[in-house]
């Protein structure tokens, strides 16, 4: 039996109508249906479902958790890994290992430079050597010799070294900015499960990565999410779950 037919068979018992819980709850008609229909997408995350779930149970004159512990066993995120949820709605798998840093960049600069430097190097060689000749004017004393002036030495080219090129270390950043409204949240860094909970309006969360940040919000309509310095549009509309991963 899921929590929605419970739920559904429970009011029938206090004879209650759907109406009549929704006035003694204050909750909407509709979101009581799509409740007792196993559809708990619409309630704000696993917070707002359980506050509903207790709500409706006290109405009900039952323990405030009969119907909470059938929901955290079929629907709660803490009771499943977030590696299956993500599947589960294809948003791809978490890899485990860091990617290859591509060699080719750092070869192809290697190169150029040394291309560069041999050609320098031929330029130079193959330039004659100036010498400058002074001429003397023949001095009435016999024995005068013209004078040559020295040659000029050239200065060998200094041969820089090698560059090294710095290869980009990968990494992802995110932020989350609760501008509009509230959220549950849950974050995942590299595979590994950070922070879950409740991300109140005026609240800003930033993580960083090597390889992949996934996330789960219950009101992506009311939250900003900013990729690696560059603000997303809303990734989904209000109360409705979705799960996405940055890499």
């Amino acid at each position: 039996m899921s929590t929605g037919t419970e739920l559904r068979d429970q009011r029938e018992i206090a004879g209650l109508s759907v109406e009549k819980l929704s006035a003694l709850t204050s909750i909407r008609m509709g979101l009581i249906s799509e409740m007792e229909s196993n559809n708990f997408s619409h309630c704000g995350g696993d917070t707002y479902a359980r506050g509903h779930l207790k709500n409706i149970a006290l109405r009900l004159g039952l323990e405030p958790n009969h119907f909470v512990e059938m929901y955290n066993a079929e629907h709660s995120l803490d009771q499943r890994a977030i590696h299956d949820l993500l599947v589960e709605n294809n948003v791809g798998s978490i890899p485990r290992e860091k990617k290859n840093l591509s060699w080719k960049t750092p070869a192809i600069i290697s190169v150029v430079i040394l291309l560069t430097i041999g050609f320098v190097q031929i330029v130079i060689s193959n330039q004659p050597s100036e010498v400058k000749v002074s001429a003397v004017k023949q001095s009435p004393t016999p024995s005068a010799e013209p004078s040559v002036a020295p040659t000029p030495s050239v200065a060998p080219t200094a041969t820089p070294e090698q560059s090294q090129a710095a290869t980009k270390s990968e990494s992802v950043s995110l932020t989350l900015s609760a501008a509009r409204g509230n959220s549950f949240f849950n974050v995942v860094v590299d595979g590994k499960s950070i922070v879950k909970g409740s991300l109140f309006q005026g609240d800003e969360k930033s993580y960083q990565g090597k390889t992949s940040i996934s996330i789960y919000l219950s009101n992506p309509a009311g939250v900003d999410v900013t990729h690696n310095g560059k603000l997303l549009p809303p990734l989904g509309g209000q109360n409705e779950e979705v799960r996405r991963t940055f890499r």
